[in-house]
């Protein structure tokens, strides 16, 4: 037999093969699959979820951030204030936009979506989850009629008592606007008091803070290491092993 009419055969023998393996009268089947390494990558993808991760923990493919690392363009997003410590976000923390009508009406919109099914619409903690579950506080009594914007930024950000964090759904500036509406609400619980807070100012510049790309909120104490990380430098806090980590080299 000639090596062209061998090969031939085989060649045909082979795709009939696959024609038949291939066909299926479950149309869900696919059938055989050619190359499937094409479509499902062997390496993990952290936003696909094929099978049982077998190397990290629980079994999936997302991992955390390295400690201390911020997505790039999300430096405002995070204060690096711990999540106890209010009093030092108090003191810390400013709002970085002006009072305007604007701002402040779109605080009570955001207040509106994410804080009156708590707080209820003049800040009384008598919403409709206030009333069931109780403890929700009112804004125009003792300590909470004098909390300045620092220490409610921090809140939303990361809860307190019963009401759980509400950073993952409020980013910074809508924090911050949200906190200039519950001035209002600090007044006497009505939002008709909206212009007393209004202050006619100079427009405030453009910055990379106000545009989200940095921050402003920072304090020495309390942010040593930002913006302290360099080729050659160790991490005192690596992600993983046992020995320090140092950026830029393998």
């Amino acid at each position: 037999m000639s090596p062209f009419l061998k090969y031939g055969l085989a060649s045909a023998s082979l795709a009939l093969s696959l024609g038949v393996v291939s066909c299926t009268p479950d149309a869900g089947d696919p059938g055989v699959e050619y190359a499937p390494e094409m479509y499902e990558s062997i390496p993990y993808e952290p936003l696909r979820q094929i099978s049982f991760n077998t190397v990290n923990p629980f079994g999936i493919n997302e991992r955390d951030p390295a400690i201390g690392t911020i997505p790039r363009g999300k430096l405002a997003y995070f204060d690096h204030i711990p999540k106890d410590s209010v009093r030092i976000a108090e003191r810390v923390l400013q709002n970085p936009y002006p009072y305007t009508k604007a701002n402040i009406e779109e605080g009570q919109v955001l207040f509106t979506r994410y804080c009156q099914h708590c707080h209820g619409e003049g800040g009384k903690g008598d919403g409709p989850v206030g009333q069931k579950f109780k403890g929700v506080p009112n804004y125009a009594t003792g300590a909470y009629k004098t909390m300045n914007d620092g220490h409610i930024y921090h809140v939303i950000e990361w809860g307190r008592n019963r009401m759980m964090p509400h950073g993952s759904q409020v980013n910074p500036e809508e924090r911050w606007k949200i906190a200039m509406y519950v001035h209002v609400l600090q007044l006497n619980n009505d939002p008709a008091d909206l212009p007393k807070l209004v202050k006619v100012n100079a427009p405030v510049p453009v910055t990379s803070a106000t545009e989200g790309n940095a921050s402003v909120m920072t304090d020495g104490l309390n942010q040593k290491a930002e913006g302290q990380a360099g080729t050659n430098k160790e991490s005192a806090t690596p992600g993983q092993g046992n020995t320090k980590g140092r950026n830029g080299r393998m």
